[in-house]
């Protein structure tokens, strides 16, 4: 009885530290799921995660924007021409629609490029498929009616066409997702133009 008497306590004592070291590692254990479920659950984390996703971006994305904003620029320069020359009711329409388009495009490559740290010039402007010379700035600018029609139907057709090529680039290169879209954009607005000017110039 004096032995048992002795250990009892003893006993108990260590079943009581086995069970408080028991309720603390579960507590531990317990603390991390809750801390993921925070992180995966809370709508302000999920907001923030879904912000700097969108942000996301690789030099495919940089390149599209610097090099497409001179390219876009060209072709308003293209349209302005059109005013007091263009005769072709179609032409002109086409003129308005790529106005309208590209210009807002033109800022908004503006807006990434200032967020991303990247300047707005790649210093390539030449160099890039589509591009219109000077001297066919100036042949463009020398005609009138008819010859204007034809000669803004065949460049613009070029200039569109280098478009499509670097807006193809960005779908399969870039990793932002707001300028793959636009590359999207670009392809379906400019091929459906090609192929209408392409019927315009058939029957001029």
């Amino acid at each position: 009885m004096r032995t048992f008497r002795k250990r009892a306590p003893r006993a108990l004592a260590l079943t009581g530290a086995v069970t408080a070291a028991a309720l603390l590692l579960a507590a531990c254990g317990n603390d991390d799921p809750m801390k993921g479920m925070d992180h995966g659950g809370s709508p302000a984390s999920s907001s923030a995660a879904a912000s700097a996703s969108a942000g996301d971006f690789n030099d495919a994305d940089v390149m599209f924007a610097q090099m497409m904003i001179p390219h876009h620029q060209q072709a308003l320069e293209m349209a302005k021409l059109a005013d007091g020359r263009a005769e072709d009711t179609d032409i002109k329409r086409i003129v308005a629609a790529v106005e309208k388009a590209q210009d807002p495009e033109i800022q908004k490559m503006k807006t990434w490029l200032k967020g991303w740290g990247k300047p707005e010039s790649a210093g390539m402007d030449h160099g890039m498929t589509g591009m219109m010379s000077e001297q066919d700035m100036k042949d463009l600018a020398a005609a009138k009616g008819k010859d204007f029609d034809r000669k803004f139907a065949e460049l613009m057709i070029a200039h569109h066409k280098g478009a499509v090529e670097m807006a193809r680039q960005e779908q399969r290169n870039g990793g932002n997702a707001e300028a793959k879209v636009l590359a999207g954009e670009v392809v379906r607005a400019q091929e459906a133009e090609i192929a209408e000017l392409g019927k315009i110039l058939d029957r001029l």
